[in-house]
């Protein structure tokens, strides 16, 4: 990378790449310690100040008590406790601005130097796009627990959630697109993997929307017991909703049967990709691409089995959702190896 023309558009971009990590790891803490709903507007430019006497804290904690939220869960609060959740969600929020200063300002000076050529930059375009729409996405799933119902729907959270793995895994392909820049040559071996682990990568983004409907319906707090469901394979409020539909969407045990097992599947799945790219001569960054992505999924794996034996208490919901993350930058790292060479 040192003698990389581009190698201070690869440094920008892995330092996106971190950070919407560390906006993930934040949005994890924030919906774990009930946070989310706190701030219950959306001021993009002015609201980047914190509150900072006690006068300035009575205009949000005013705010917040008119929220469904305040009314019905939290109405014996006091201010100190509003403001517990309210810097988790704040830091959240002024994370996710960091971020579009972040990209915005160096984009300005790479696009000033033409630093792009035209092909790259329709990528960043693309980011722009994308990252923009995060933020309005953001506020959209927050906005659905500020009405009657004090909880945002859990699909606006896995939409949330898979747009944030989306604007990472966009950024992070690009970057590896100019580290790596020569094609591997293509045979019927190579195809067979290439499609293997496209469906592996697929099993995983359903996981990790099933995770998501997991932690929005809080399906994790119960059948707190592995492998079975409370002594049994498949208790019968797996089925408990009319249709089939209703049990694999909106039914809080049926979405934690599938959650379960869909697990063993991906955990299989990347086994038999593993063991299939054995059979094949590697180079050494595949190689270590795919056993990296078979560490991961083990722990992953573990760590999801923990996370629910102890009922999801915040530092291991934040580890297994920064396993997920790894799990889904792993896949994308191994898909990119099998087309490049260095």
């Amino acid at each position: 990378m040192k003698n990389n023309p581009h190698r201070s558009i690869i440094i920008w971009l892995l330092a996106g790449c971190f950070l919407i990590y560390a906006m993930v790891v934040i949005g994890g803490i924030t919906r774990l310690t009930h946070s989310g709903l706190s701030m219950v507007e959306w001021n993009p430019i002015i609201g980047s100040l914190p509150p900072m006497t006690d006068a300035d804290w009575q205009i949000p904690f005013e705010k917040y008590k008119q929220s469904p939220e305040y009314q019905i869960i939290n109405n014996q609060f006091s201010l100190e406790e509003f403001k517990s959740i309210y810097w988790w969600e704040y830091i959240h929020r002024l994370l996710g601005r960091t971020i579009g200063v972040i990209f915005i300002l160096p984009f300005l000076y790479f696009l000033i130097k033409k630093k792009f050529d035209k092909s790259l930059l329709k990528k960043m375009y693309v980011l722009l796009l994308l990252g923009a729409f995060q933020g309005v996405l953001g506020w959209f799933m927050v906005k659905s627990g500020l009405q009657k119902e004090p909880h945002v729907s859990h699909y606006r959270l896995a939409a949330h959630l898979i747009s944030a793995f989306t604007v990472f895994g966009f950024t992070f392909w690009y970057a590896m697109d100019l580290l790596f820049s020569k094609d591997v040559e293509g045979n019927a071996a190579l195809k067979n993997i290439r499609k293997l682990s496209v469906i592996m990568f697929v099993l995983i983004i359903l996981q990790i929307i099933y995770g998501a409907f997991v932690a929005g319906l809080k399906a994790g707090l119960f059948y707190n017991t592995y492998p079975t469901m409370g002594g049994e394979l498949m208790p019968a409020t797996v089925s408990a909703f009319d249709t089939f539909w209703e049990n694999c969407l909106e039914n809080p045990a049926g979405i934690q049967f599938l959650h379960r097992n869909i697990a063993i599947v991906v955990a299989g799945m990347v086994l038999f990709v593993w063991w299939k790219s054995r059979k094949m001569v590697l180079n050494e960054l595949q190689k270590k691409a795919t056993n990296f992505m078979l560490g991961v999924v083990t722990v992953q794996f573990i760590l999801g089995v923990v996370t629910l034996l102890y009922a999801v208490p915040v530092t291991l919901g934040v580890l297994h959702q920064t396993g997920a993350f790894f799990l889904y930058a792993a896949a994308l790292f191994f898909i990119h190896s099998l087309r490049k060479t260095n």
